[in-house]
């Protein structure tokens, strides 16, 4: 992990020295930006492995810093905030987030947040050309075309079921709470039944049980939600 580099975004100074701190000891390499101005600046300039981003600044805030940032790169997006609220963790997941730690934390779960994003990143993010393939064993989902093999044959999902697909596989080992998939895939002004997540769940699974797919990739977390999770993932 020695060569990776991490852009921490946070406008409290006493924040980014203790985070860079924590980093450098690990042996990453740190970049730092005060606002979501200096930081789009800088992620234009530099190529990053992740970005640590705090939510409240005072030009633009974290949550429209993710939202730029996702409209061009994949790059792994580690949310840092005060607040504790879950329609909070939901809308910086929703915005493209892809994981939210509160403040205050400790040093050990800052790290493991850390290094799980990068190798899920590295793993699961290939970059093809004109391609981005998210990969395990049996399976293959193309985001940008919108198409899901299993081996060499193409499954058809609906719209909502491909996209509830990726957003799991993205994430995968992450569990999502019904209500966070219900904001991703369906806005939060959506008022319709909750449950409608588990009627695409049981669809998907059976796609891919038709499809010939020899295990279950979604994982029903119980009291929770759902997770995407493969034994064995490729390496």
């Amino acid at each position: 992990m020695s060569k990776l580099q991490v852009l921490i975004v946070d406008d409290e100074w006493n924040m980014r020295n203790l985070l860079r701190i924590y980093l450098m000891k690990e042996g990453f390499r740190i970049q730092e930006a005060s606002t979501g101005l200096e930081a789009l600046s800088m992620i234009k300039k530099y190529e990053f492995d992740i970005i640590l981003l705090d939510v409240m600044m005072p030009d633009m805030d974290g949550w429209q810093v993710c939202k730029v940032v996702r409209e061009t790169l994949t790059v792994p997006i580690l949310m840092l905030t005060a607040r504790t609220e879950t329609k909070d963790k939901i809308h910086g997941l929703g915005m493209g987030a892809d994981d939210y730690l509160t403040k205050p934390f400790e040093p050990e779960e800052l790290l493991a947040r850390i290094y799980s994003l990068i190798r899920r990143s590295t793993i699961t993010q290939v970059l093809q050309p004109q391609q981005w393939v998210i990969e395990f064993p049996q399976l293959s989902i193309f985001p940008d075309a919108r198409e899901v093999r299993i081996q060499d044959l193409t499954i058809d999902f609906t719209q909502k079921e491909f996209d509830l697909l990726v957003v799991l596989a993205q994430s995968s080992q992450r569990a999502f709470t019904r209500e966070e998939l219900v904001e991703r895939l369906w806005g939060h002004d959506y008022e319709g039944e909750i449950r409608v997540v588990d009627t695409h769940i049981k669809n998907i699974r059976e796609k891919l049980q038709r499809a010939g797919m020899s295990y279950n990739p979604i994982q029903t977390v119980w009291g929770v939600g759902y997770k995407f999770h493969v034994s064995g993932e490729i390496e």
